[in-house]
């Protein structure tokens, strides 16, 4: 199995990134091969809404014009197995970098033709919280909607809070050896 991680945190070391490895080292443990994304270190532009009526050629052909490392790592979610989305939370809301990157691919993924690879694939969100944490039920409910939209199976949200990261990192590495040893439906 392999499992890709996307994150829209910009610090690789802090509480986010964290909680995803918890899940990743659980994986891991039960035999996955394991990538991460940082989208912040990436070059993702947000959505232009290329014409007129706001749309352009992720409508038209899945695919979308703008020339980046967004379709890189869209090929490298098509590939995987399971994908995770970590998130830190910001306003309840997703982060700037993984919303511009969601938004472009719920954008594609209107089309056929971007639809295999994404559709159907398992995945696991986890929205982490570092101030007072009411945002991260809030942000949960987005991140659903969205990859949703995206066509995602969407297996698990994890929301975290700083009050509570040692019991989610636990809940998190069962989550991640869930995920690996999950057989395809």
């Amino acid at each position: 199995m392999n499992i890709t991680m996307i994150s829209g945190s910009r610090n690789p070391d802090g509480k986010t990134a964290t909680m995803a490895d918890a899940l990743l080292q659980g994986a891991s443990s039960a035999g996955a091969d394991c990538d991460r994304h940082f989208l912040p270190e990436l070059a993702i532009e947000r959505c232009r809404q290329c014409d007129e009526r706001g749309w352009g050629d992720c409508i038209q052909k899945g695919a979308c014009v703008i020339e980046d490392d967004f379709a890189a790592l869209v090929e490298n979610i098509r590939a995987a197995d399971a994908v995770v989305f970590a998130n830190p939370v910001y306003f309840s809301d997703l982060s700037e970098s993984l919303k511009a990157f969601l938004d472009r691919l719920r954008r594609i993924t209107r089309h056929e033709s971007a639809k295999p690879g994404i559709e159907g694939k398992p995945a696991v969100g986890v929205c982490v919280a570092g101030g007072g944490g009411g945002g991260a039920p809030a942000c949960v409910e987005r991140m659903q909607r969205v990859l949703g939209l995206c066509g995602f199976d969407v297996l698990d949200l994890v929301p975290v809070r700083r009050q509570n990261m040692n019991l989610k990192a636990e809940v998190l590495e069962l989550t991640g050896r869930w995920l690996a040893s999950r057989k395809p439906d």
